[in-house]
């Protein structure tokens, strides 16, 4: 047996077509040159190695054969069989009804495989051994790059790289369309890159668009992908795929991949595997993404698909933590009026978040006995005296922890007293709730309405999304 790189597993991929009459699967093992006692089945779930998961196992007879047997549906795809070493395996194709027998010498892999009544898992072979092949010819033609001697020498080489490369998506169309609906025919098509035309690509206007290539891949970028063939899950593919159309193709801004999200989701609709993945995704994406406001996704999903009854695999537990998350978060999403908040000061005034007049307000919880605040804090008020004052900002800033001591020790100390410094002695602002306040410091945006702007943003950023806004509202003026 042999390991593969992420590379050759994509490509090492075989057909295996639809089977009705039998529910589940007969796989019979044997073992011709070596001897073991335990063997298992497992399957990919939208990641590749080593992301794998065990579906069934079976012990070998005193003839070194296993047998794998199931009544129970089987949801096809890309299935593993490893010894009890953990590191000798081979890849093979299984669907729901397939009854085979696998022959594995182990000292002869990959060749030394030989199926019976399993067609598609020969083609699998015949289809490795094009890729070995292959892969082979590109490395030769890939080292003679540092041979080349002049950029005519390296074009030549280029030139015959890509043509290569052409006889591989070749071959996957070629099967494709000699074998239709096939399980192969699909995992070609999710492994399809778009293929962006040569040429000049030129605006209405006669000038060159320089955007074409990006609007091309990513219009095409799914052409292929039949949404509606479950068993593309247990591929090692859908997740790379997610990650690049959703991380490299779509603007990184909420609205844009909430409209994404609700296509994706529109195209799984009725499967289960793939549209489980691609909202659960989603959902992680919204809610763990460093991207500024992209909690919104994550808002807009528990909203419209969670709370609608649309995620059928989650418990009434798990789903109300989502429902209370999203509710966390929904008030201070990026483009809402800030919740109103009303505290005091070291004298015991009043004041109120909205009563703040000032072109833009940072709005800082914080603690003078958080390790971080202790660093963030200075440097905040140090982009404060040497740029943001200027730009007519003020800073309310809550204190959430520490001795009244501590604070005003601190302020004092930091001379933070051109701050609103105020904090809440009777616990009745729900700021925590208000504003998702679980770790400290955590700052916010807010311009001259008290509409959010930015959020989770530190000393360094807040005059970076300033500009961005003043940009935003030069154009709007330009426009009209």
């Amino acid at each position: 047996m042999k390991k593969f790189t992420l590379a050759a597993v994509l490509l090492m991929l075989c057909t295996i077509s639809f089977s009705y009459g039998r529910t589940g699967y007969h796989v019979e093992l044997k073992l011709t040159d070596t001897k073991d006692t335990l063997a298992f089945l497992a399957h990919y779930y939208a990641k590749p190695l080593p992301t794998i998961y065990k579906t069934d196992s079976a012990h070998f007879n005193k003839n070194g054969v296993a047998i794998f047997d199931s009544k129970e549906h089987l949801n096809g795809g890309i299935y593993i069989l490893m010894l009890s070493d953990h590191k000798t395996y081979i890849e093979f194709l299984l669907d729901d009804g397939d009854n085979m027998s696998i022959a594995l010498t182990t000292k002869k892999l990959p060749e030394g495989v030989v199926f019976k009544n399993s067609p598609q898992n020969e083609d699998f072979q015949n289809y490795s051994k094009f890729i070995k092949e292959f892969g082979e010819k590109q490395q030769g033609m890939m080292a003679n790059f540092s041979h080349a001697k002049n950029a005519a020498d390296s074009d030549v080489i280029r030139k015959g790289v890509v043509e290569n490369s052409k006889s591989l998506i070749e071959y996957r169309r070629s099967y494709a369309r000699t074998h239709p609906n096939t399980l192969l025919a699909h995992i070609f098509g999710a492994l399809e890159v778009p293929q962006v035309p040569g040429g000049d690509h030129l605006l209405p206007d006669g000038k060159t668009d320089s955007l074409f290539t990006y609007h091309y891949y990513k219009a095409h970028f799914w052409d292929h992908f039949e949404f509606q063939d479950d068993r593309l899950i247990n591929a090692p593919i859908y997740d790379l795929k997610l990650s690049e159309y959703i991380n490299k193709e779509v603007y990184p801004y909420p609205d844009s991949v909430e409209h994404e999200a609700d296509i994706l989701l529109a195209k799984t609709k009725g499967t289960k595997e793939l549209f489980k993945y691609t909202l659960s995704w989603l959902a992680n994406f919204g809610e763990d993404s460093k991207i500024m406001g992209m909690d919104e996704v994550f808002v807009y999903l528990v909203e419209n698909y969670y709370m609608k009854g649309d995620a059928t695999w989650v418990d009434a537990p798990t789903l109300d933590k989502f429902i209370d998350r999203a509710m966390k978060i929904a008030p201070n999403v990026i483009g809402n009026v800030a919740p109103e908040v009303k505290m005091v000061d070291v004298d015991q005034q009043e004041h109120r978040l909205s009563s703040v007049k000032a072109k833009y307000t940072v709005l800082v919880f914080w603690s003078p006995d958080c390790g971080h605040c202790q660093q963030e804090i200075p440097l905040l008020d140090s982009v404060y005296n040497a740029q943001l004052k200027a730009k007519g900002v003020k800073v309310y800033a809550v204190r959430t922890e520490g001795t009244d001591q501590q604070w005003q020790e601190f302020i004092k100390k930091h001379k933070l007293e051109d701050w609103i410094n105020v904090y809440d002695p009777k616990h009745t602002s729900d700021y925590r709730s208000k504003y998702d306040v679980y770790s400290t410091p955590t700052m916010y945006l807010l311009d001259e309405k008290k509409i959010i702007r930015g959020k989770r943003l530190d000393h360094s950023s807040i005059m970076e999304v300033i500009q961005m806004q003043e940009r935003k509202e030069r154009d709007a003026r330009n426009k009209s």
